[in-house]
């Protein structure tokens, strides 16, 4: 790769991606362009534009992508109800592609022949990158300094930057990584890789602890159309701007921290702790939307899927055609989950306390224990006998 003039980097302002901005100039001897995407990282996007040119970009890219974020991304996983070894979800993993996409064409709008990441040799991110890149552009060249350097451990990290002077929002003392965006942020490394290490309560940024949320229990409502929320509290809002809504009101609560200790895709366990307020709220919200509109059967096959499918996120097959055909096959089966879902937040707790639909397939009268409805009882009798032949069978034949 000598031949490399111009790179574009997926570039965040933290430790890593400014440590390899300067060392890709310092290696290849080439022009790098820094892209970094809005996410809802909120205030730690604004050093970002001086750090970039301070450390040697030629051009720093900073586009908004929250609403192409949660709209096209975000909002199509969890109408798939998808969630990684049952507590992740997938905040880090979904934002991915979408990084890789804009990069991507950043490097064709500006005749780049190379990108690069800051994704370590250790972990996920480095597989969902390149499978990005990859599938939406065959012959780019990718660059991965993790895998290629020298430096082997963040604390040499740290003590690069001090060498150039570039400015880093980590310390010895507090080494952990964080990535935020509007679904979450992830903490990781440092104290946190000890898994009987509980995480700092001054280490959160979304979510007050459950003990020091309000005393008394706030009600809201969500609106879905097709699977996706539209409203909170009757109030029409657009993708990112829902997401951000329910961002506060699970913050306020104490709602969505998750300490997991998970399998990444490389091989390795490794512990990660995520605040995800509004997602887990909207999670169990689509989930009480769900259970009135769809079929039992669609929903069993749905859910018998979801554990692929979250894998298909969380290992970085975004653009791959086995998940773009689940997707189709989730959305289709989406089209009447419809209505409004009640919820009680709670010192950390989403309580679902009502649900109602136009598409509702639940019917009172035949679910009711009192008389009447168009069910009659005695055709239970055929329909158990029929279903345990099999079993009667069996235990005849063990006599």
């Amino acid at each position: 790769m000598a031949d490399i003039q111009k790179v574009v980097l997926a570039y965040s302002g933290g430790l890593d991606t400014s440590v390899i901005l300067r060392w890709l100039i310092e290696t290849y001897r080439c022009e790098v362009i820094a892209f970094c995407a809005d996410l809802g990282q909120g205030e730690e996007l604004a050093p970002v534009e001086d750090k970039a040119t301070q450390v040697g970009a030629s051009k720093i890219y900073i586009d908004d992508l929250r609403e192409e974020f949660v709209r096209d991304f975000v909002f199509p996983m969890f109408r798939a109800n998808a969630f990684y070894e049952g507590g992740y979800l997938l905040g880090t993993s979904i934002a991915r592609p979408l990084i890789a996409k804009r990069q991507i064409e950043i490097a064709r709008q500006e005749d780049a022949r190379a990108v690069s990441h800051g994704a370590t040799g250790k972990g996920n991110d480095q597989v969902r990158f390149e499978l990005t890149y990859y599938a939406l552009e065959p012959h780019i060249q990718v660059i991965a300094p993790w895998r290629e350097w020298d430096m082997n451990s963040r604390t040499e990290l740290i003590a690069y930057a001090e060498r150039y002077a570039i400015p880093i929002p980590v310390t010895a003392e507090k080494p952990y990584s964080t990535d935020r965006n509007l679904l979450h942020i992830s903490f990781e490394g440092g104290v946190l890789e000890d898994p009987w290490q509980e995480p700092y309560d001054d280490m959160f940024v979304l979510s007050v602890s459950p003990e020091q949320a309000p005393d008394t229990p706030e009600y809201i409502e969500i609106d879905f159309q097709s699977g996706n929320p539209t409203a909170v509290n009757g109030q029409p809002l657009s993708p990112a701007r829902l997401l951000a809504r329910l961002n506060e009101l699970g913050g306020k609560h104490g709602i969505g921290r998750t300490d997991l200790v998970e399998n990444r895709y490389v091989g390795m366990k490794s512990r990660g702790v995520y605040e995800t307020p509004g997602g887990t709220i909207l999670h169990i919200a689509h989930q009480a939307a769900e259970s009135l509109t769809l079929d039992r059967e669609a929903l069993h096959l749905r859910d018998s899927l979801v554990p692929r499918y979250a894998e298909m996120v969380y290992y970085g097959y975004w653009f791959a055609p086995e998940r773009e055909m689940l997707q189709a096959a989730v959305d289709e089966a989406q089209t009447n989950v419809s209505g409004t879902v009640r919820l009680k937040l709670y010192k950390g707790n989403v309580i679902v306390v009502g649900r109602k639909s136009d598409k509702t397939l639940y019917n009172p009268e035949v679910a009711t224990f009192e008389a009447g409805g168009d069910y009659r009882q005695a055709d239970a009798e055929g329909f158990i006998r029929i279903n345990a032949l099999r079993l009667r069978l069996r235990a005849l034949a063990q006599q």
